[in-house]
């Protein structure tokens, strides 16, 4: 009896050992995957089995059975998560389990950018192949009210910047994020603001900024821009700038503004309205919303634009007229 349970002890002691030989050789093998590198996608709430199977069906396991295994033995089982995954061609299981286990996914990006309006910010975020979409049929007021906001129209509430997130992120998560940003760097702003501003709230200081973010790309002239605005409400002369009337157009707005454009009311004609118009009309960035809190200390009442990119400020009229007669008019810059 005591020879027989020598015996098994053995063969048992070599068969344990020729199974941890054989699954630390499965373990460290490289998969050699087809192409270089293969993009992944484990479903949430999926269990182990269920893992092992979608990476068989999306052809990183010939098999199930040794994966499951392996991360039995290593108790790795209860810790793979979902997510979106780049493996490259040489992963081995066991680093392929890692990376489940510590949920290493593909990360997705998207960029808002400076001046846009916030329907071409729902175009960006619904051509993202990266996110879930979940406000498709949304309007604007109903995704403002699910985030919390009491504001009724969503431009320039939100912050232009490149936002990273794992892949099957919501677009509401995401939007949520850019709000979030914005309202704590206009209030922070706010709170360093110049004194004696003409502006009841930050809320205006905001729509001064999607004003100073349309009229110039150049970062060097935003406070002069913001300067000269600041001017005309001081003195209660109209603002007369070109974006918020063609933000006022809509889509009748079909790339060229006319006279005709300047002369018809809308809330958001700066030439037939006094002061600012209701809302922003763009999503200002950092440098706009610095430059409507910190205007430059001018005399200037006017600019126009070079030719260039940039502008010429004038104090006065006449100044100004001569400057349109020379860089407008003539086409000479």
């Amino acid at each position: 009896m005591i020879k027989f349970i020598k015996k098994w002890f053995i063969i048992s002691l070599i068969g344990l050992t020729l199974l941890a030989g054989w699954l630390a050789y499965y373990a460290v093998m490289p998969l050699k995957l087809q192409p270089r590198s293969q993009e992944v996608v484990i479903q949430p709430q999926s269990g182990l089995k269920s893992i092992a199977n979608q990476l068989v069906a999306q052809g990183v396991l010939k098999e199930p059975w040794r994966f499951i295994v392996l991360a039995k033995i290593l108790r790795k089982e209860s810790y793979l998560q979902a997510g979106s995954y780049t493996l490259n061609k040489n992963i081995s299981p066991y680093h392929l389990l890692l990376s489940l286990n510590h949920g290493k996914t593909t990360q997705g990006s998207i960029t808002f950018i400076e001046g846009r309006t916030f329907a071409q910010m729902r175009e960006r975020l619904a051509r993202n192949d990266a996110v879930q979409q979940t406000i498709g049929n949304m309007t604007d007021a109903e995704i403002l009210n699910a985030l919390g906001s009491t504001y009724k129209v969503a431009d320039g509430l939100f912050f232009p910047d490149t936002y990273y997130f794992s892949r099957g992120t919501s677009d509401m998560v995401l939007l949520q994020r850019s709000y979030a940003s914005m309202q704590t760097k206009l209030n922070k702003a706010w709170l360093a603001r110049e004194p004696n501003l003409p502006y009841k709230n930050s809320y205006q200081a905001l729509i001064m900024a999607s004003i100073i973010e349309k009229e110039t790309g150049q970062a060097s002239e935003r406070p002069m821009i913001a300067g000269v605005f600041i001017n005309r409400l001081r003195i209660g002369m109209r603002l007369q700038t070109d974006p918020t009337v063609i933000y006022g157009m809509g889509e009748r707005y079909q790339g060229n503004i006319t006279k005709k454009d300047l002369l018809t009311d809308t809330p958001y004609n700066t030439y037939t309205r006094n002061g600012l118009p209701p809302t922003p009309i763009a999503m200002p960035g950092q440098a706009s919303i610095d430059a409507a809190l910190h205007p430059a200390k001018t005399k200037a009442l006017y600019f126009v634009g070079n030719g260039n990119g940039s502008h010429i400020f004038s104090n006065d009229l006449s100044a100004h007229n001569r400057a349109v007669l020379r860089y407008q008019l003539n086409n000479k810059p």
